[in-house]
């Protein structure tokens, strides 16, 4: 049986007429969910027939496409974490799947003989930002097998085997893969403004090159902490500081990293980041002329998920490392402070009082180096 190409009516895409419009979901989103429904019998019935296979995929909406995929890659992910009672399963695929998702809206586009100058830029510049993390998590040993994020074990042995299943099930398997999937919706808006107007927007330059700007901050970053743990590292082995490196012995024997960017920002990766998401998130509000649009909900997840996350990660920090509460003070989380001050500079008589307390409830099951919490659950998202 051999199939046409697709013409581009309302069962594939809307037909949109303004760059508002673009944007609007209850006509670019909401009338193509029916598919959902209709997808898996598609797929199984055509399995085998490879023109069915991309008949049915230039004939579905790309975005119900990468949702029936979210959904799928849920369940694969729920079942291997249980088998192996190894929940950092999404871990893995954080850096890959907004790429294949960012990916998959230009191949759809060039498949279908849609503009694509608008998507090619966001494939652009999500192809470097998940070569990065991903180089980034593969050397700090993430793709080693049976490596876990350190932080759910102790989630685990808080809350219990029976609570674990249920987080594993709504949050860890379901929420996060439709959360991968939300930061890139914009980029189906984006496909969608190409229909309007095919030239490079001032928007295009802008936010291509700002999400640029971005990644290098976050390798810079990367960068700057992976040395700082190879240097601890040796100095731990030898008891000698490693001169290549540069850093003093007090720097060493504080035990966390606040040179670089990180005396700027405690989390100077994270902050990248997250404005990387969000600054596509903006692109694609300036380029329909809107304050705000429905891919809102999947930037202010990322944002919610990092406040927890890095809660959690400073919380353990701040029991192993004295002087970590003196950073918290002294250095904004994310932003960069009005009155930020150099861990370097001498401690007043307040700060040797906090970090002469001891510190209640320390876990000596958590006294992993910083340079493991690193290979933890938000790949680039951890130090």
């Amino acid at each position: 049986m051999s199939f046409l190409a697709p013409q581009f009516s309302a069962p594939t895409i809307p037909n949109v007429k303004s760059l508002s419009d673009c944007a609007d979901f209850s006509k670019t989103v909401a009338p193509y969910i029916p598919q959902l429904y209709e997808l898996p019998h598609q797929l199984l019935a055509h399995y085998n027939d490879l023109e069915a296979l991309k008949h049915i995929y230039l004939t579905t909406n790309p975005l119900v496409t990468s949702l029936a995929f979210a959904l799928f890659n849920s369940v694969v992910v729920l079942i291997v974490s249980e088998i192996n009672k190894n929940y950092s399963q999404v871990d893995r695929l954080w850096s890959i799947l907004p790429v294949l998702y960012n990916c998959h809206y230009a191949l759809w586009a060039h498949l279908s003989g849609l503009p694509t100058h608008k998507v090619d830029h966001v494939m652009a510049v999500t192809v470097l930002w998940g070569a990065r993390l991903t180089f980034n998590y593969w050397r700090k040993g993430g793709y080693t097998i049976g490596s876990e994020d350190y932080r759910w074990a102790i989630v685990k042995a808080k809350i219990g085997s029976i609570p674990m299943f249920v987080l594993n099930v709504v949050f860890i398997a379901l929420l996060q893969n439709l959360l991968l999937l939300a930061i890139t919706c914009p980029t189906y808006i984006l496909l969608l403004c190409g229909r309007v107007n095919n030239e490079i927007s001032t928007y295009d330059s802008v936010f291509s090159k700002g999400m640029l700007f971005l990644v290098v901050i976050e390798y810079f970053a990367d960068q700057q902490q992976w040395n700082f743990h190879q240097a601890k590292s040796k100095y731990q082995k030898t008891a000698q500081l490693p001169k290549e490196f540069g850093y003093s012995r007090e720097q060493l024997d504080r035990g966390f990293n606040t040179t670089g960017l990180w005396a700027w920002s405690r989390h100077p990766n994270f902050a990248a980041e997250q404005a990387f998401w969000i600054a596509l998130y903006q692109w694609s509000c300036c380029e329909t002329w809107n304050y705000m649009n429905w891919a809102f909900f999947g930037a202010i997840g990322y944002l919610f998920l990092f406040q927890g996350s890095t809660w959690l990660t400073e919380l353990l920090s701040a029991q192993k490392y004295p002087e970590y509460k003196i950073y918290q003070k002294r250095v904004g989380k994310f932003l960069l402070k009005g009155d930020t001050k150099s861990m370097e500079e001498p401690k007043n008589e307040k700060e040797r009082k906090l970090i002469e307390q001891p510190a209640k409830g320390k876990s000596t099951a958590t006294g992993k180096s910083t340079a493991t919490a690193t290979a933890s659950k938000g790949k680039t998202r951890k130090r």
